[in-house]
């Protein structure tokens, strides 16, 4: 297929929350008690809220700027691309990169909203939460129509109120709940224990997807303080690995066989070697262990309940069909350091080279439409998605590579390995 006769809809991008947002959504009763946006000193713009102080770091929003520019230095708007928190800058960034589609992840909450749910008044804090979802549904998605996937956060402490957040969002077009790897370092019960059973029928009964990102809980693979940062960097995708094995031997998928649970940013070409483990693990092991998938096997429940999904990735490309083809999802990663935001028709033409048209079709768009409930054709024409119609929309929008840089960082120690974990642990 031509790179310019792709549709593409990118399953995990991220925002960069602007400083407006609450304003229309929040009940005003908690005006002063709302997350605010300032800028520190040092000219950083950060996010204060409940006694914590949450910045932009370089990594999430480098579309777009030179790679010696990376970094988890603290951020401010003017070193970011708008295309990061303008929802009309995004569009044109997505239309110069040929996308039609994207599901955008948080930022200063957390992936699964850990820092609203950590706030002490649960009332407020479900407010926030159903004020931060009332926003991107309606304003950050609701502005395009036809060219987002709305996904919404959880009362992370209350699986009956997640159940209810679930059914108000699906009322408005949201059929992607935002959830945590692993929720028992943020405090709650396992995935094996029938706490979330609410939560769970809840997605079952309103169609869905339980759209877990690597890192939600805080947790990050660290092997050592002196560890190059290339080793957490390289590692990340096996936090992922790790949740689908806790939920694939869990009851979960067992007990409710029509769950959808995506794997967001979590890459495709390890999962033929780990439903073949799962397997030779179920057959040498569950008569004594006690695991019962009644007539099937493991990877027979990861197939029919799992979504995967890569940015670049040949090898689980030449793989997909042990995968199964109905469980790979495209995605940008944008802005993020991963992304390979404007290129991506162009390295996907190389990734899918000898693939079919139909198994294309499958990984770019239509699987995402399947499993989101997301049907951008009635809205849109289908002939103004291309890769092709996108970018002549684009016009002349500039995506050139630019330095943003102000020079704040110029000669600063960059954070290490260890500093970043222990971060990112205590914002968990």
């Amino acid at each position: 297929m031509d790179k310019n006769d792709m549709i593409l809809v990118s399953v995990d991008d991220h925002l960069c929350e602007p400083p407006h947002m609450f304003d229309e959504h929040l009940p005003a009763k908690w005006k002063e008690e709302a997350p605010r946006l300032i800028r520190t000193e040092d000219g950083n713009d950060v996010w204060t809220f409940n006694g914590a102080v949450i910045p932009n770091v370089g990594l999430n929003a480098v579309a777009g700027r030179p790679k010696e520019e990376y970094g988890m230095e603290p951020t401010c708007f003017e070193e970011m691309r708008p295309g990061c928190y303008s929802i009309d800058d995004r569009i044109k960034d997505m239309n110069a990169g040929g996308v039609l589609g994207s599901m955008c992840f948080p930022s200063f909450p957390g992936f699964a909203g850990r820092l609203f749910a950590a706030h002490p008044n649960k009332e407020f804090a479900a407010d926030l939460i159903r004020a931060y979802n009332d926003w991107h549904i309606d304003e950050w998605c609701g502005s395009y129509p036809g060219r987002f996937i709305p996904a919404a956060l959880p009362m992370l402490w209350s699986p009956e109120e997640t159940a209810a957040e679930i059914a108000r969002v699906a009322a408005k077009g949201c059929h992607s709940m935002i959830f945590t790897e692993n929720p028992v370092p943020l405090g709650e019960p396992s995935w094996h224990d029938e706490h979330w059973n609410p939560m769970l029928e809840a997605c079952v009964e309103h169609d869905t997807v339980l759209s877990i990102h690597l890192g939600s809980s805080g947790q990050l693979v660290v092997t050592a303080p002196n560890a190059p940062m290339d080793v957490m960097i390289q590692m990340q995708p096996m936090n992922i690995s790790t949740a689908a094995a806790d939920l694939l031997w869990s009851t979960v998928p067992r007990r409710y066989p029509d769950i959808k649970i995506a794997l967001s940013e979590g890459g495709t070409g390890w999962v033929p070697y780990f439903m073949d483990r799962a397997d030779k693990t179920y057959k040498m092991h569950h008569l004594w262990t006690g695991q019962d998938f009644g007539d099937l096997l493991p990877s027979e429940v990861f197939r029919r309940n799992f979504l995967t999904c890569f940015i670049s990735d040949p090898v689980g490309v030449i793989l997909r069909n042990e995968i199964g083809i109905n469980n790979i999802s495209w995605e940008m990663d944008y802005p993020h350091s991963d992304s390979n935001w404007p290129n991506a028709p162009e390295e996907l033409e190389g990734v899918f080279a000898g693939v079919s048209d139909s198994d294309i079709d499958r990984i770019t768009h239509l699987n995402a439409m399947d499993w989101y409930s997301y049907d951008p054709f009635s809205v849109l024409d289908r002939a103004d998605c291309t890769v092709g119609a996108l970018r002549e929309a684009a016009g002349d929008h500039d995506v050139s590579i630019q330095s943003m840089s102000t020079g704040r960082h110029d000669g600063a120690e960059k954070i290490s390995l260890v500093d970043f974990a222990t971060n990112a642990k205590a914002k968990a």
